[in-house]
């Protein structure tokens, strides 16, 4: 299936149902007084988190989404139906932003979570509800309230643990499909990744991680440049990031260190707090030198690069290194994990 991370909806909640005029016609009762009902209540409409959908293809074909109205109260008292309230499943990580006001509604995280977007209209009042000492006969009835009525822009940011971030080539697809079951394509062109791929990377018994793979990036990759501006959101949700540098790049004039730089800026001056996140330098591709060139390649880099954080270097392809790099994840993710936990205990 198509992947598919944004897509703007309609949605109309249900009217409620008109109030009744009426009177009680009984034998031997002549005077029976007012006995219209309300009308019923429109239906709500709710955006709910379904696990195993991971695109919104589904709204470029259904854009549109109306809730049922309130039936119209009757004599003797008889209220009006409720409409059935609609729900819209929506994949986990959808995030409801209202397209006239620009207002994020709510952020749908989990299975079964619920967000109301549409309240449905009230019922008007039956002729019941106006009857008074001084008005025993009142001929007025109420009709409903309308249903609230939006244009909502759904966005999808992936819910993953770790994101792969680098170049187009770095190797994160290559990274992706070694240590996990995922199979994003891979070719010795730029651009083989066109849309996020997530991959469930098992350590050991009950010790698994999810892992995100986005389009790579370049620079002006902020501005609209490539496809790094469509995806860079999905990065917004992970916990830590893994830097993939090629450190024998295709082409002799390329600088590891220099698009290093560049991809780094991209992060700032997307966000902030993404820039800020924790990340690790992945050096990737070492295979490709001989091992005496590898060391001072890699050395090279991260002096330039004034790195001090976690350096590991790896080969997706001959599968070098990335065990001992799922492990320390592994083992990082425990620990941020830690005090949550501590807290809940």
């Amino acid at each position: 299936m198509r992947f598919v991370d944004e897509a703007t909806i309609k949605v109309q909640a249900g009217n409620g149902g008109r109030g009744c005029a009426s009177f009680r016609r009984e034998k031997f009762i002549p005077f029976g007084g007012p006995d219209g009902g309300d009308g019923g209540k429109g239906a709500d409409i709710y955006l709910v988190g379904k696990a195993g959908i991971n695109t919104l293809a589904d709204f470029r074909y259904n854009r549109a989404f109306r809730a049922p109205h309130g039936t119209a109260g009757s004599g003797n008292d008889c209220t009006g139906a409720s409409g059935t309230d609609l729900i819209v499943e929506v994949p986990i990580g959808t995030v409801v932003i209202d397209v006239d006001t620009e207002e994020q509604l709510g952020d749908i995280t989990e299975p079964g979570q619920r967000l109301l977007v549409g309240k449905g209209g009230k019922g008007g009042w039956g002729n019941t509800r106006f009857k008074s000492s001084t008005n025993r006969t009142p001929r007025k009835a109420m009709p409903g309230l309308p249903g609230e009525k939006r244009d909502l822009r759904l966005e999808l940011k992936v819910m993953a643990d770790i994101g792969l971030l680098g170049l187009p080539n770095a190797g994160k697809s290559t990274l992706i499909r070694a240590v996990s079951a995922a199979k994003p394509k891979v070719a010795d062109y730029p651009f083989t990744t066109l849309h996020p791929n997530l991959g469930v990377v098992r350590v050991g018994v009950h010790r698994s991680f999810v892992m995100a793979d986005i389009p790579g990036l370049i620079e002006g990759a902020a501005e609209g440049a490539g496809l790094g501006i469509q995806f860079l959101k999905h990065l917004q949700r992970t916990r830590v990031l893994l830097h993939l540098i090629d450190v024998s790049p295709p082409d002799p004039e390329a600088d590891p260190v220099k698009d290093a730089r560049s991809i780094i800026a991209e992060l700032k001056k997307f966000s902030a707090e993404l820039a800020e996140k924790e990340r690790w330098l992945v050096l990737n591709k070492v295979d490709l030198l001989p091992a005496d060139q590898a060391d001072k390649v890699c050395k090279d880099i991260v002096r330039r690069l004034r790195w001090k954080g976690p350096v590991y270097r790896i080969s997706g392809l001959a599968h070098l290194g990335t065990q001992e790099l799922c492990e320390s994840i592994m083992k990082r993710l425990e620990e941020i994990d830690a005090p949550s936990e501590a807290e809940a205990g």
